[in-house]
C-alpha cells in the first residue's frame, strides 16, 4: 500500500521539483531521500491525509540541505534556487502538475541526446525504473545502461538544456520521441512485474492522459493521435486482462463482455483518423493503433482477421524491424495457422536470449508443435527469466508446476 502511494506520487513530485531547482540530478535525490523517509515513517505514524505535500516538503528540505552543502555551484546560484524552494508552495494544483510532466517529458526527449539515451533516461526518470529495469527492457547490459544515463544527465546539464515545453516550432522534432516516452509508460503499467491490477492501471491511466494533453498541444498530428488509440484501445481491454486472482488472461481467452466499448470506439475512431492522417508511409504508433483495431472490431477471438494483422505487422516490420517487433508479428502468423513457420522465425531471431517472452513465445510455439519436452525446457528457461509471480502462474498453469521449480 504504501509502496504504491509512493510510485503513484514520485513522478509528479520529481517533476515539480525539477521545475524549481532546474537540476534533475538534485532533484531525483532529493525526491528518494523523501522516498526513504517515507518508508520509514510512515508505518509508524500512519498515511498522511497529503501524501504528496507530504513528499514535497520532505523533498524541499533535502534539496535545501544538499544545496548548503555544495561547494562548487556559485553562491548566488545557490540562494536562488533556495529561495524558489523555500517559497514553492507545499502542494501544487493539478494542472501544474501535468505541466510539469510535460516539461519533464521534453526535457528527457531533447534532440541533444541521443535517440536511444531519451528513451533510456525516459524509462528511469518518467517511470521509475531501476537502472537494471530500463537495462532489461532495452536488452542492453546493465552497466553499459549505466554509463549511458550518466552521459545524458551530463549532457543535460553542460547543454544547459532548459526545463519546459519548447516552443511551438521545436515541438515536432521531439515529438516521435516524447510519444515513445509515453507509450512506454503505458507499457510498463501493464508489465507484470506488477503485482496488483491497480498498480499495474495507474500508470496505464496517466499516460493516457499524457496522451490527450499532447494531442490538445499539436492537433492533427498522426504519431499523437496514433499514441493515444494504442493506448485506449489496449486500455479497453483492462477489466479482462487479469482475473479476480491476479492471473494473467491472455487475448484470446479474454471474456470480451468486459471490455469497455466506448473506450474502443474512440481507439478505432483515432485509429482511422492517424491513418488518415499519416503521409504515404503510415506513422508507426498509427500502425500499431490499426493492430490493435483488429481485434476491437472481432465479436470474439474466433473472428479476429489474423492475416490482416499479419499484414499490418509487415508494414510495421518496414518502420521497425526491431527483435521484439518480429517476435510479435511471428505470434500473429501462428494465430493465423501456420505454427511451424512462426518458430522458424522466432528461432531466427538473434538479441533475445535474455528476454523471457522469446522463452515463452517458443514454448507455446513447441506446444502447439506437439513437442512437450522441447516445450518444458523453453517454459522452464522463461521462468528462470522473470520475477514475476503472475508469468511463472501462467507457464505452470500451461506446461505443469515443475516448470516453475515448485
Amino acid at each position: 500500500m504504501l509502496a504504491e502511494v509512493l510510485r503513484r506520487e514520485r513522478r509528479q513530485v520529481l517533476a515539480s521539483l525539477t521545475r524549481l531547482t532546474g537540476n534533475l540530478d538534485l532533484a531525483e535525490d532529493a525526491v528518494q531521500e523523501a522516498s526513504i523517509i517515507a518508508l520509514r515513517t510512515w508505518p509508524r505514524t500512519g498515511l498522511p491525509p497529503n501524501p504528496r505535500a507530504w513528499l514535497i516538503v520532505a523533498a524541499k528540505r533535502r534539496a535545501i540541505d544538499e544545496l548548503r552543502r555544495e561547494a562548487i555551484r556559485p553562491g548566488k546560484e545557490r540562494e536562488a534556487i533556495t529561495l524558489a524552494l523555500q517559497r514553492a508552495p507545499d502542494d501544487f494544483p493539478i494542472g501544474v502538475l501535468r505541466d510539469d510532466q510535460l516539461r519533464l517529458i521534453f526535457t528527457c526527449c531533447h534532440p541533444a541526446l541521443a535517440a536511444e539515451a531519451q528513451v533510456a533516461l525516459s524509462l528511469r526518470v518518467l517511470c521509475g525504473l531501476t537502472v537494471a529495469e530500463v537495462a532489461g527492457l532495452l536488452l542492453i547490459p546493465e552497466p553499459t545502461m549505466a554509463k549511458r544515463l550518466t552521459r545524458a544527465r551530463g549532457k543535460i546539464a553542460a547543454a544547459g538544456i532548459r526545463y519546459r515545453v519548447p516552443d511551438t516550432a521545436d515541438l515536432p522534432e521531439r515529438m516521435r520521441a516524447v510519444a515513445t516516452t509515453v507509450f512506454l509508460l503505458f507499457t510498463e503499467g501493464y508489465a507484470s512485474r506488477s503485482n496488483g491490477l491497480h498498480e499495474r492501471r495507474q500508470p496505464c491511466e496517466e499516460a493516457i492522459r499524457l496522451g490527450r494533453l499532447l494531442v490538445a498541444l499539436l492537433p492533427g498530428e498522426a504519431v499523437l493521435e496514433g499514441l493515444l488509440a494504442a493506448m485506449l484501445l489496449q486500455h479497453s481491454r483492462r477489466e479482462a486482462r487479469f482475473d479476480d486472482a491476479g492471473d494473467i488472461v491472455l487475448l484470446g481467452d479474454q471474456d470480451r463482455s468486459r471490455w469497455d466499448r466506448a473506450l474502443a470506439a474512440e481507439g478505432v475512431s483515432r485509429a482511422a483518423e492517424a491513418i488518415r492522417l499519416s503521409s504515404v508511409v503510415p506513422e508507426r504508433f498509427a500502425v500499431v493503433a490499426a493492430i490493435a483495431a483488429c481485434h476491437a472490431i472481432a465479436a470474439d477471438a474466433a473472428a479476429t482477421d489474423w492475416r490482416a494483422v499479419v499484414a499490418w505487422y509487415d508494414v510495421l516490420v518496414l518502420l521497425d524491424p526491431s527483435p521484439v517487433v518480429l517476435l510479435n508479428r511471428a505470434a500473429a502468423v501462428a494465430e493465423s495457422g501456420e505454427p511451424a513457420v512462426a518458430l522458424a522465425e522466432v528461432e531466427a531471431l538473434e538479441g533475445l536470449e535474455e528476454y523471457f517472452w522469446w522463452h515463452a513465445s517458443r514454448a507455446e510455439l513447441l506446444r502447439r508443435l506437439g513437442r512437450s519436452g522441447d516445450a518444458s525446457a523453453a517454459a522452464k528457461r522463461a521462468c528462470t527469466l522473470t520475477k514475476s509471480e503472475a508469468q511463472r502462474r501462467l507457464l505452470a498453469r500451461r506446461y505443469g508446476e515443475t516448470v516453475t521449480g515448485r
